[in-house]
């Protein structure tokens, strides 16, 4: 009989993965485990982003509003006025603190999706934007047009700084209105920049934020804002994308070895596209084009060996958490091979995730999931990337 040997067994293993792009490859992506960040069956718990602190522990902020079905109600959405944002920390990506920690709770309603970037020197940057209950007799005061959603007026972004590992923060800081957008807030005010997606910190010290903007009733387009003092202060500085039917959202930026600054924007209109921006001056001017593959939002990563992760949900069945790991300028995305992390969602509400590298080859992500569309928990996997 023909032997088998380590060589055939992997020569058998690498055909596989070239046949099946979910199947776990030797050269690319191993899971190590799935693990539980945060849960509690009284709270709806959404859309984390994690860091790690100057002192090496792990930070993961997520929002956090009671769950509506203790009081009788049919279900949770993504709005509510009493949601606030939360914080859990880890020494290891495995075991997390039982009892989150309050970062912020907005003044005048709720807030949604914190996005975390720790920047060279330490500061955190915590990205969001809310939402407030108005009366009946309020709205019609209220300055048209304001955008509402399930009964709430939005109040558009804003930003929380923290100079000591998270322990306090500072702000809110708010980002400046930017002419596409049409809507005002709850305020009577041109409504502040806003988005989910992760912040970068650029070789020349510009913080890069890409934002949306609804720049028509029902359609979204992405923008570039940048910060020279650490977050406290954004300018406008150009259109990432934008097109005449399709919208552009949630988006994630990162800057390239070369220089290249790249965005990994949500769509609609586009059969769930998952679209690449690419700038080659600085942020100027840019190009967009689709990916070629479904998933959203995206987020990326740098690997120690200058590769990028990038991560994303996957809203259609079988419902999970995917990867793909792109070259060190993010030029290979069409021959990048999709790694399944999870495949047993409950629903299509799940997702966002968010990676931070643990220490050599191994990466946590972290998402918010769900099992049979039961309690909405924040989740994690451990990944080791091979070289």
């Amino acid at each position: 009989m023909f032997p088998l040997n380590q060589y055939y067994v992997r020569f058998f293993l690498l055909i596989v993965c070239i046949a099946h792009p979910g199947t776990p490859c030797l050269s690319q992506i191993k899971k190590i485990k799935d693990v539980v960040v945060y849960s509690d069956t009284t709270f709806y718990a959404t859309f984390p982003s994690v860091a790690k602190l100057k002192n090496g522990e792990l930070m993961v902020v997520f929002r956090r509003a009671p769950n509506r079905i203790i009081f009788g109600e049919k279900g949770n959405n993504h709005v509510d006025h009493n949601s606030y944002l939360v914080s859990v920390k880890s020494k290891d990506g495995e075991s997390w603190a039982k009892t989150p920690q309050l970062l912020y709770a907005h003044a005048f309603g709720g807030s949604q999706d914190p996005c975390l970037l720790r920047l060279k020197d330490g500061t955190l940057l915590c990205t969001s934007y809310g939402w407030t209950t108005v009366r009946p007799e309020g709205i019609p005061n209220l300055k048209q047009p304001y955008f509402e959603a399930g009964g709430y007026i939005f109040l558009g972004g804003y930003v929380v700084r923290s100079v000591d590992d998270g322990k306090t923060w500072q702000g809110p800081y708010y980002p400046p209105h930017i002419k596409p957008e049409r809507y005002f807030n709850a305020y009577g005010q041109a409504l502040p920049a806003y988005n989910r997606g992760a912040l970068y910190e650029a070789k020349d010290g510009r913080v890069l934020w890409i934002v949306a903007a609804n720049d028509s009733v029902k359609k979204t387009s992405n923008y570039l804002l940048t910060s020279k003092d650490k977050g406290l202060t954004w300018e406008y500085v150009s259109e990432v994308a934008r097109d005449a039917n399709a919208s552009f959202n949630e988006a994630s930026v990162y800057e390239t070895p070369g220089g290249d600054i790249i965005g990994f924007l949500r769509t609609a209109n586009m059969d769930d596209q998952a679209v690449i921006a690419r700038s080659k001056d600085g942020g100027k001017t840019f190009s967009w084009e689709p990916m070629g593959f479904q998933g959203h939002p995206l987020m990326a990563t740098k690997l120690p060996d200058n590769r990028v992760l990038l991560v994303y949900g996957y809203r259609h069945k079988p419902y999970g958490i995917r990867a793909r790991i792109l070259n060190a300028e993010c030029t290979d995305w069409k021959t990048s091979k999709e790694f399944v992390l999870r495949d047993d969602g409950g629903n299509t509400d799940i997702g966002y995730p968010w990676s931070v590298v643990l220490s050599g080859n191994r990466v946590l992500v972290v998402y918010y999931f769900n099992k049979d569309n039961g309690n909405r928990y924040i989740a994690g996997t451990i990944i080791e990337i091979k070289p």
